[in-house]
């Protein structure tokens, strides 16, 4: 499946996966993410050129669990960058689009899970279990 991000939508999905790999989360430049969810956003990172293509359901959640963390790294951002100035100062707005465009992607991404979920229960007659998500495989 295809999740389509515009290009306003993978700049900010840069910049947002620019705070967790540099552990960054507005405030305190502590570690915002686990091990684990760092490397998913570092394998998000290198998917960032184009519309996302996601063949499984594990994909789907590992893509998600990835956005999730950016998305808390740039609300973080925003807030920073709020109370720095006021929500009108400029580097306030652009952090607020940054984390409007991710949230509207997250939205997208969280529906796709949805719709891959329900799917996969249809087509095997079955709850969805680890094995499913990994071999039940989506064309683009």
């Amino acid at each position: 499946m295809i999740l389509h991000c515009n290009y306003e939508e993978l700049l900010a999905l840069r910049a947002g996966a620019d705070l967790v790999l540099r552990g960054h989360d507005g405030r305190s430049g502590t570690v915002v993410a686990p091990a684990q969810t760092q490397a998913r956003v570092e394998s998000l990172v290198s998917t960032l050129h184009g519309d996302i293509s996601l063949s499984t359901l594990a994909e789907q959640e590992a893509c998600e669990d990835a956005v999730r963390a950016v998305l808390a790294a740039l609300l973080a951002e925003m807030d920073a960058a709020v109370l720095a100035a006021h929500p009108a100062a400029e580097p306030a707005v652009v952090a607020y689009f940054d984390y409007a465009h991710v949230r509207s992607v997250l939205g997208r991404l969280e529906e796709m899970g949805v719709h891959m979920r329900a799917l996969i229960e249809v087509v095997t007659g079955a709850p969805v279990d680890e094995q499913a998500a990994l071999t039940f495989a989506f064309p683009d």
